[in-house]
């Protein structure tokens, strides 16, 4: 239930032709450690062509965060995505609204995100596809520095 169906370094690492091959189509995208460092405002312009680039494609797109709507929105408009925050992961509200918004099967919507017990657990929950990333930083609030922990004793090694 906990393992990921794929890892990947960062968010940009994950190939758009391999997402097609797969079906997948839509897209549920954390926010903290996966597009932005943590306390970061600046996108990288990686994760920014990244994003343009999937869009481009045709790909749907919803950034569910944990965080604030204020950080949550302003990172979503400057993507041209929707957002979900305050989500709440792992619990499945925010991906349930998330796969609405998509208007998409689930069979067709990945999640991409950096925590194990957050991103991961939520999406399996949900019955998703779930790409985990490594962390941008080490940085990151005190409870998922706890969560990090247990993920390093789940999975002590990553793979891409």
């Amino acid at each position: 239930m906990l393992g990921p169906d794929r890892f990947a370094p960062r968010l940009h690492d994950v190939p758009h032709e391999e997402l097609e091959a797969a079906g997948i189509r839509g897209l549920i995208v954390d926010l903290d450690n996966t597009l932005l460092g943590f306390r970061e405002t600046e996108l990288g312009e990686e994760h920014l062509a990244w994003v343009k680039r999937a869009q481009e494609r045709g790909f749907r797109i919803v950034m569910l965060s944990n965080n604030f709507t204020e950080r949550v929105t302003l990172v979503a408009d400057r993507l041209g995505v929707e957002c979900i925050p305050n989500a709440l992961k792992p619990l499945p509200f925010g991906f349930i609204r998330s796969l609405q918004r998509l208007n998409l099967p689930r069979k067709n919507v990945a999640v991409v995100g950096d925590q194990l017990f957050t991103d991961v657990l939520g999406g399996k929950l949900c019955g998703l596809y779930t790409i985990l990333t490594e962390p941008i930083e080490p940085k990151d609030f005190a409870l998922t520095r706890v969560f990090r922990f247990f993920e390093r004793l789940m999975l002590p090694s990553r793979g891409a």
